[in-house]
């Protein structure tokens, strides 16, 4: 049941409990007082009543006496009676008795009837008797309290008649009415007073209670700078003190856990990997740039992870039991892109009182990972391989020519020109390795010098013109006029390599009678373009994209049997790259190939490749 609503607040309870408390000690000290007065004055009241009766008696047995040895003398003492009577001031009726219980006299005159009748009232004939403590409490017919008491007259120890008393206490009783109001307005001023002055103690407490109901809310409503007034240096101004300083470490504690948010947000948002956190039923509860990116996915939140991933729930399910997992997905993309391949680890998320209450996710990108592995094991494997077919010649004739082939001149001497063609292939796919991991490893410098384009790209050729004429092709040299008039800075002998790598691969696979055409020009932005354009086989589409990896080949044995390494477009493109340029191939298959190699020429000096 809801509180009265006036009583909500604790100021209304405080004072209604105060006034509460002094009502009912009021009450108490009212009872205790009026109870107490009431008796004191029907005590005294009756202690006076009872002195004047027996005064009455004394007085009226010398009467009675008188006329008892008189015989004759009754007027006389009725007389004497009725004048003692009148002396006593009371307010109620005096009747003196003879011995027989007959009123003599009475004090009122409209009682004067009753004289010469008989009192037939028990405390009367109590008296007669002889008994002196004869009182009691009436209610008369006009709603009157009044005390009566009858005493015995005695004279030389003999009954000869009573005094009958009956005193109204209207007096008394008005009396205590009049206590009572007074005690009453007496009460209600208190009372009044009471709750003024509790509505201002209240308030001294109140107020402040107040204060720190608003600053509470304003701190709920994450407003710090307020603070409570403190008004003394009692309880309630310690209090002030206390919840003052714990708003400052509030606000202190906000602000580092704000600002560790926003770099926790900022580190999720910026990390390379993607992160997704989880409830304790593995449903997404924060989710990263990266991860959605990773996924594909623009709303993670409220996915489990394993619609996410597209996985099965028994991992997740085990890491919601507390153990780690580690997984390795491929997610596929859009046509003509290689696949996703990222690697995904598992963590439960522990605390203390409730053990496991969610997991996270790492997914990290392990796609050029997994391609720089996959091209380091066929390296390896091209490596081996290489090297494998040459030493596997030279073992095998060298025993040839141990088990004798040395007798016959002829064949050994073929034997032996085997052996020194393999060894200088071998040399051959050293030299191009070590060309290669000194540009890895940036330790190649280019040596760059005023060079004369026309004047190289015809040494190139001058080279080759054994095979060209061998193989009856036409090799033909364009050079504008205006690249023929200046020099440009570059390693001379770099691109003399990769000029003759590029002029090799175009005799290579060129047929008889083809042709073979050099030019240079400088484009529009100023760089110098060198095409080296044949008519040969062609390249597929599908290997034009490895075409520059190490050992690629696109017909391996013919390559291999035509001497080549599968290095030197790989070599080529590392030198063009050390001068800040690039190098491409565009080719159709039966309709020949043409690299483009293009190198800045604003450049002077030398640096490392």
């Amino acid at each position: 049941m809801k509180p009265f609503l006036p009583l909500r607040t604790i100021q209304a309870k405080f004072i209604v409990m105060v006034l509460l408390l002094i009502l009912i000690a009021l009450q108490l000290i009212g009872v205790y007082f009026i109870s107490t007065m009431k008796s004191s004055l029907i005590n005294s009241f009756t202690t006076n009543l009872d002195g004047q009766a027996q005064m009455l008696t004394m007085l009226a047995g010398s009467a009675l006496s008188k006329q008892d040895k008189a015989g004759n003398a009754e007027d006389d003492a009725s007389a004497e009676l009725a004048q003692l009577v009148s002396l006593v001031s009371i307010s109620g009726e005096i009747q003196v008795l003879d011995a027989s219980g007959k009123v003599l006299t009475t004090s009122l005159e409209e009682h004067q009837s009753y004289v010469g009748r008989k009192n037939t009232s028990l405390l009367v004939s109590r008296a007669l008797q002889g008994i002196s403590d004869n009182s009691e409490e009436i209610i008369d017919s006009d709603s009157v309290r009044k005390k009566v008491i009858a005493k015995p007259v005695v004279s030389g120890g003999k009954i000869i008649g009573a005094v009958y008393i009956v005193a109204s206490m209207k007096d008394l009783y008005v009396t205590m009415e009049r206590v009572n109001r007074i005690f009453v307005t007496g009460s209600l001023l208190a009372l009044g007073l009471t709750a003024l002055l509790g509505i201002l103690i209240a308030g001294t407490i109140t107020q402040p209670i107040k204060a720190l109901t608003r600053q509470v809310a304003a701190v709920a409503e994450g407003r710090f700078e307020e603070r409570v007034p403190v008004l003394g240096n009692d309880e309630i101004g310690q209090l002030s003190i206390a919840f003052n300083e714990m708003t400052d470490r509030l606000s202190e504690a906000l602000s580092v856990n704000e600002e560790e948010k926003e770099k926790l947000s900022s580190i999720l948002s910026n990390m390379s990997d993607g992160v997704l956190a989880t409830d304790e039923i593995g449903r997404v509860i924060v989710a990263n740039r990266r991860a959605r990116a990773m996924l594909d996915l623009e709303e993670i939140e409220g996915l489990t992870v394993s619609e996410c991933l597209d996985i099965d729930k028994a991992p997740i399910a085990e890491t919601l039991r507390g153990k780690e997992s580690t997984l390795l997905l491929q997610r596929p993309r859009p046509q003509g892109e290689e696949p996703l391949v990222f690697r995904v680890t598992l963590t439960p998320i522990r605390r203390r009182d409730k053990g496991v209450v969610g997991a996270i996710a790492v997914l990290q990108d392990v796609t050029e990972m997994e391609k720089l592995e996959q091209s380091r094991r066929e390296f390896v494997a091209n490596v081996s391989h290489e090297l494998r077919t040459p030493l596997t010649t030279i073992k095998s004739y060298a025993e040839a020519l141990d088990d004798g082939a040395l007798e016959e001149p002829p064949l050994a001497e073929r034997f032996v020109g085997v052996i020194r063609s393999e060894t200088e292939r071998m040399i051959r796919l050293v030299t191009d390795l070590l060309h290669l991991s000194r540009f890895d490893s940036r330790q190649s410098q280019l040596r760059r010098q005023m060079t004369d384009v026309a004047e190289m790209m015809e040494d190139v050729v001058d080279r080759f013109s054994l095979q060209l004429r061998q193989k009856a092709i036409t090799a033909k040299v364009q050079v504008e006029p205006e690249l023929k008039l200046k020099k440009v800075w570059l390693d001379r002998d770099g691109i003399d390599q990769v000029l003759d790598n590029l002029v090799s691969n175009a005799i290579k696979y060129t047929m008889d009678g083809g042709s073979v055409q050099l030019s240079a020009r400088l484009d529009d932005a100023g760089k110098l373009t060198i095409n080296v354009k044949d008519t040969g086989i062609g390249i597929p589409k599908k290997d034009l994209e490895r075409i520059f990896e190490r050992f690629y080949r696109v017909d391996k044995a013919r390559s291999r049997s035509m001497g080549g390494t599968g290095l030197g477009l790989s070599i080529a493109r590392e030198i063009v790259r050390a001068h800040g340029g690039h190098i491409t191939l565009d080719s159709e298959p039966g309709q020949g190939t043409t690299a483009t190699v293009t190198l800045p020429i604003d450049q002077e000096g030398s640096e490392s490749a």
